[in-house]
């Protein structure tokens, strides 16, 4: 059998025979998904791949299959989505849980839980979020165009990181956490904003049942569940009822992410004595060249190993590290090529550029999320309430300020339900906020890399 082919390397320890050639792909490509930069860039070729396609001979393939339909059904029982549909309200389900539990890890015990830290990004995201609309509502007062204010207040945190990434050591630490944390408290507005201003009709039979549903969650966590099966469960009947209430069915993933527990089990200390006496009754049990298949008492302190090591981890730690890499590597490029394929006729851009809403959702993005960080900022430091990031000087800000008009997922995300029903502003919308991305992107990478100097070696 295979099983008897394997090597030893090292005493103890057991080599499978293609292990190590695998360990020399498999490395490199986790290090790469793991880099920060990856989902940014993942984003880019994504979006680049759908703008071809919606471009070139397969453009109407392309939507036809966006509007298939998937359906499920039960008895007289039925639930018919749109693939295109399914994408953003089923399946950003997952992106918007993974947003809801950074929410809540950030205001527990991260940059967001100090007050004295949280007041210049908290700040710095209000104004990056209340500008940029008055820059819209400026330009598109009245009319059907008015619902998309709220397409040019939000970052995109992977795109927005990713580009700081790449500046490596000329830009500090600490003002890639201040644009993290901006970030969160934007998402944190952009949830807001779509469950109160983006929701058509309210039915409050199913709406109850959310309400009900969120209970359950919230007795789950009181009564100490810690299983995440039980919380799955209920999240998807929650998730189901949002979808007939009426409110976006995304939001039920933020409730489902704020139910989850932030409290460990084992503290620290009780941790390491359970586990000692854990590895001492290992050790009594073990017998030397017997394998642990055929040893009960061995096989028995592993799981409770495996048991202790679960309970001195939070559920929100752990589901927060699960689910980041499926949403940041797999839902939001899917959701980028459903959503990023915009029909560009050349000969036409140009009355593209003029067009109010483009125009709208480009300036809020690019100027004025660079007016509303940078001043709301500015204001704060200088009245003594908050202070810079440490290591930091205000241009740099400023710099990332300028990142933060990269609005890419969350702003498609807007525009999809601003303009549902509007094929043509939704058009422009989208174009707005993929001119306005790359602009912005390029102006804060050569903002930064002229405004900061490399540590030396």
């Amino acid at each position: 059998m295979a099983n008897h082919k394997q090597k030893l390397e090292g005493e103890g320890v057991n080599v499978a025979p293609w292990e190590r050639s695998l360990a020399k792909v498999y490395s490199p490509f986790e290090e790469f998904l793991h880099r920060q930069t990856s989902s940014g860039l993942l984003l880019m070729v994504m979006a680049v791949v759908a703008l071809i396609i919606a471009n070139g001979p397969f453009a109407e393939a392309y939507d036809d299959f966006l509007h298939t339909y998937l359906k499920v059904g039960f008895g007289e029982w039925e639930l018919k989505l749109s693939l295109a549909h399914f994408i953003n309200d089923a399946l950003m389900a997952i992106f918007f849980f993974v947003v809801g539990l950074e929410l809540k890890r950030e205001f527990l015990v991260g940059e967001l839980a100090e007050p004295r830290n949280a007041i210049l990004p908290i700040v710095a995201a209000i104004g990056g979020m209340v500008v940029p609309a008055l820059f819209y509502f400026a330009l598109n007062p009245t009319g059907p165009a008015a619902a998309g204010w709220g397409i040019p207040m939000a970052t995109d945190i992977a795109f927005a990181v990713g580009v700081m990434a790449l500046l490596g050591s000329r830009v500090p630490k600490a003002l890639v956490t201040f644009l993290v944390a901006l970030a969160i408290v934007d998402d944190l507005g952009a949830v807001t904003v779509i469950a109160l201003f983006y929701t058509s009709e309210i039915a409050m039979g199913p709406l109850a049942m959310v309400g009900v549903f969120f209970a359950m969650l919230i007795a789950l966590n009181r009564f100490g569940v810690r299983n995440p099966i039980p919380y799955f469960l209920v999240a998807v009947l929650m998730w189901y009822a949002m979808l007939l209430s009426g409110v976006h069915a995304t939001i039920a993933g933020v409730l489902g992410a704020m139910s989850v527990p932030a409290i460990p089990k084992y503290d620290p200390d009780r941790f390491s004595t359970h586990v000692k006496g854990i590895m001492q009754r290992f050790d009594e049990s073990h017998e030397p060249g017997q394998s642990i298949m055929t040893n009960v008492a061995l096989r028995t302190e592993v799981q409770a190993l495996e048991n202790s090591v679960l309970a001195v981890e939070t559920p929100l730690q752990r589901l927060e590290h699960i689910w980041h890499l499926p949403s940041a590597f797999l839902v939001i490029p899917i959701f980028a090529l459903a959503n990023a394929g915009v029909p560009i006729e050349l000969s036409t851009f140009g009355d593209m550029l003029t067009h109010p809403v483009m125009m709208g959702v480009s300036l809020g993005l690019i100027v004025g999320k660079f007016v509303g960080i940078t001043g709301a900022s500015w204001l704060v430091i200088k009245l003594g309430i908050a202070e810079l990031p440490k290591d930091t000087r205000f241009t740099q800000l400023a710099g990332a300020s300028l990142l933060a008009g990269i609005g890419f997922t969350m702003s498609i995300f807007v525009a999809q339900l601003a303009f549902a029903e509007s094929p043509e502003l939704l058009l422009m919308a989208k174009t707005g906020i993929l001119f306005a991305s790359l602009i912005a992107g390029l102006c804060g990478f050569f903002w930064l890399y002229i405004t900061g100097k490399p540590k030396p070696e």
